[in-house]
């Protein structure tokens, strides 16, 4: 099988402390590959001793790296970027071995982070200061200060993106960044810990500490941390973002999400059944931006009945991957068991796939579409995998009032050809992320990603433009060298 290959030895992580790899003295944790359920690596449990070790050296690095000029720090982004794209097959093999993506998925995650790298190299070039003479002979000025030491807690789905949403900007505006990837998903963090060590950054400027929920509360109780990000689920967004603003720090946590897509009669048919059907099956529906819920607006079913088609096309394994465990298979499974014993429709069951040859052993799904009644739970719940569920409604401001009482807020697409659609729900939509014929409407940087409601915790956003205040804080400072004849308050 070519989608992807196992790694040729079994990897034990280590922690990036200081610029060197550390053993832990913890207790480890398996890592298993979706695709066959065996184990191809280990991860340790890191202490809060071990944690704190570790952020002494990230604390000391932050107080040089401050001081050097924005330039500078650029220099070092730059050879990053280099040289994640020299290894961009390598680290795409490896994340679809850990996290059950195809390896084209693995690839274009990878390359979705360069870009918000590309982004922070920006930086240097762009104002991120300014200077006004306010009064006569006076002068404010405001400068980007680093906050220190600043942590990135990140989930399984996206083992290289979501910490290239974090680390870039953080790092390149002075700060120290402590990285604590997903137990299920550490040995990308891995590849990527060396090529923070080739491109020659300071010590203890890029800090790796891997570990469980016990590290993670370590991470934000250390006194040096500063800033908490966060991406998961929306009850451990939740916690985090409690727990870290209730210790005095600036946190910001995205959780999850059901998002819409809504398909009106004058749609592109074409374009409408592949944006919903990449949309649902893309990265085993395993990601925030999946739209696992279709708002069908009036006569539609020719589309439904194409999704459906091209559904039962896809081939697992070269077009879509495996669920991340077999926790979370079986989650999925029950959800659909307690649709089924509802009366929902069943119109296309993956819950028997079938799965690539060699590969028998894996947590395999096929994409699954259900129609339910809109007060359904599957309405309204993350499934986290490629379910697809189809609530039939007679008007465009039927298909709002359920986005509208979504208890999530990340996306909202619309399929039409008509403006005046587009704009209606553009304008209505809760979402924080709105698309128009795009199935996952992510922006492109520098504007930024970010949900609402309970698909984010905090103020700002993670990338782009709105992120700099959050990774980052100004100082102000009003200026007089010489008298002057007018008055004012400012004399």
């Amino acid at each position: 099988m070519a989608f992807y290959e196992l790694p040729k030895k079994f990897l034990k992580c280590q922690n990036l402390v200081n610029g060197h790899w550390q053993d832990s003295t913890s207790d480890k944790i398996k890592v298993l590959s979706p695709y066959n359920c065996e184990q191809i690596g280990e991860v340790p449990k890191t202490s809060a001793a071990e944690v704190n070790e570790a952020i002494k050296f990230a604390q000391a690095a932050a107080d040089g790296w401050k001081k050097t000029p924005i330039k500078e720090r650029s220099t070092y982004m730059y050879k990053l970027r280099d040289l994640m794209l020299r290894d961009l097959m390598k680290m795409a093999n490896v994340a679809a071995a850990e996290s059950g993506k195809t390896v084209q998925e693995a690839k274009a995650g990878i390359l979705k982070g360069v870009e918000v790298m590309e982004y922070a190299l920006s930086l240097q070039n762009l104002d991120v200061g300014g200077t006004i003479e306010v009064s006569r002979g006076v002068t404010c000025e405001y400068r980007r200060e680093p906050l220190g030491v600043v942590a990135g807690i990140v989930p399984f789905n996206f083992p290289a993106m979501v910490p290239c949403w974090m680390f870039p900007i953080a790092i390149t505006l002075g700060n120290a960044f402590v990285l604590k990837p997903s137990e299920k998903v550490p040995l990308t963090s891995q590849l990527m810990g060396n090529l923070f060590i080739e491109a020659g950054f300071p010590e203890g400027v890029f800090t790796i500490i891997n570990g469980d929920k016990t590290t993670v509360d370590a991470i934000i109780e250390n006194e040096s941390v500063k800033a908490v990000a966060f991406v998961g689920s929306t009850a451990v967004a939740k916690a985090v973002y409690q727990k870290s603003t209730a210790l005095g720090k600036r946190a910001l946590a995205l959780g999850g999400a059901k998002n819409p897509n809504i398909v009106v009669p004058d749609a592109d048919t074409q374009i409408a059944v592949r944006g919903v059907l990449d949309s649902f099956t893309g990265c085993c529906g395993q990601r925030c931006m999946a739209a696992s819920l279709m708002l069908a607006v009036g006569d539609v079913d020719d589309v439904i009945k194409q999704i459906v088609e091209a559904a039962k096309q896809i081939k697992l394994g070269d077009q879509m991957g495996a669920i991340i465990d077999t926790p979370s298979l079986d989650r999925i499974h029950e959800y659909i068991a307690r649709a089924e014993k509802s009366g929902a429709e069943i119109l296309l069951d993956g819950r028997s796939p079938q799965a690539p040859k060699g590969f028998e052993k894996g947590t395999w799904m096929g994409p699954t579409i259900i129609v339910a009644d809109p007060d359904h739970e599957l309405v309204t719940t993350e499934i986290f995998g490629p379910v697809l569920t189809i609530v039939k409604v007679k008007s465009l401001t039927e298909a709002m009032e359920i986005e509208k009482k979504n208890p999530y807020g990340n996306a909202c697409s619309v399929f039409t050809t008509s403006g005046a659609v587009a704009r209606f729900v553009t304008h209505n939509a809760t979402a924080g992320m709105t698309g128009i014929n795009i199935g996952v409407p992510v922006p492109r940087e520098p504007f930024s990603f970010g949900g609402t409601k309970d698909s984010k915790f905090g103020q700002g956003e993670i990338t782009g433009e709105g992120s700099l205040d959050f990774w980052s804080d100004r100082k102000k400072i009003t200026t007089k060298w010489t008298a002057q004849d007018d008055k004012n308050w400012m004399s």
